[in-house]
């Protein structure tokens, strides 16, 4: 189904069965699956692929070569009707690949609203990531990472599967991230370690002085105590039901499996 009010460029392909909304614009040489549904005000540059189940959002600007839903990687999927979730207003950049999620996992890779992909980004099958994250050239997301809201990693980063970057964190270029980071952190290198909070990133975030004071102590609790992380978890769990922003502590405890950046 394709609305009429969108532009499909004469050297594009759009199979039947992609649902194409109102003010769609699929530039020169794109091609989109049958499964495939496009919502309203999306644009696709030039050369994009768009296969599989895919869903795309609405005012995403997609630009030419990038490769929505196709094949995954993982050498277990056996073409299973697994899927790609994309939200809306992101920026994909050219080259991007985003491929399908695996049964495996959760069957689907999902992106949120409001994210900046840039060139030759790549987020592998089950990745999940939220909201108003930047991933600069050619960072790779192996299978099954999360990346939660506000996160931004440097360029030519490679991440680690099944790693959780909490909210907030600056991941510094070049780095190899091979366990899980807590929420407002700096980190860098290979393999990743801290450098203290992202306090600007926080500022310009609206935080205020009383928050930052109170994720600065947990910062302490976690990395200068001396303590392991099971001895200071008490503390922290008790200062979160006197902070919301402390909570998000909390919750990224519960869903890190490979051990904490230390």
């Amino acid at each position: 189904m394709i609305n009429i009010t969108s532009f499909i460029h004469p050297s594009a392909i759009v199979e039947e069965g992609a649902v194409i909304s109102a003010s769609v614009y699929i530039g020169p040489f794109c091609y989109v699956g049958s499964e495939v549904k496009i919502y309203e005000g999306t644009i696709l540059k030039s050369h994009v692929v768009v296969n599989g189940m895919t869903r795309i959002g609405r005012n995403n600007e997609i630009y030419q070569f990038a490769s929505i839903g196709e094949v995954n990687q993982d050498l277990k999927y056996d073409n299973e009707p697994t899927r790609v979730e994309i939200g809306d207003r992101n920026l994909i950049r050219e080259n991007v690949t985003i491929h399908r999620g695996t049964a495996q996992g959760n069957n689907v890779t999902k992106i949120g609203s409001d994210n900046l992909l840039m060139i030759n980004v790549h987020i592998a099958h089950d990745c999940v990531i939220g909201n108003s994250c930047i991933l600069a050239n050619n960072v790779t997301l192996g299978g099954h990472v999360t990346v939660d809201d506000f996160v931004v990693i440097g360029g030519m980063t490679a991440v680690h599967q099944f790693c959780v970057i909490g909210a907030h964190v600056m991941v510094g270029g070049c780095s190899g991230v091979s366990q899980d980071i807590p929420p407002y952190i700096i980190a860098q290198g290979n393999h990743a370690t801290p450098f203290g909070l992202n306090t600007k990133g926080l500022k310009r975030r609206g935080f205020n002085k009383e928050s930052l004071h109170k994720i600065r102590n947990v910062y302490k609790i976690l990395y200068r105590s001396g303590k392991t992380l099971n001895e200071v978890k008490p503390k922290i769990i008790e200062l979160a039901k006197q902070n919301s922003d402390i909570q998000l502590f909390v919750d990224f405890f519960k869903r890190s499996t490979r051990g904490m950046i230390r």
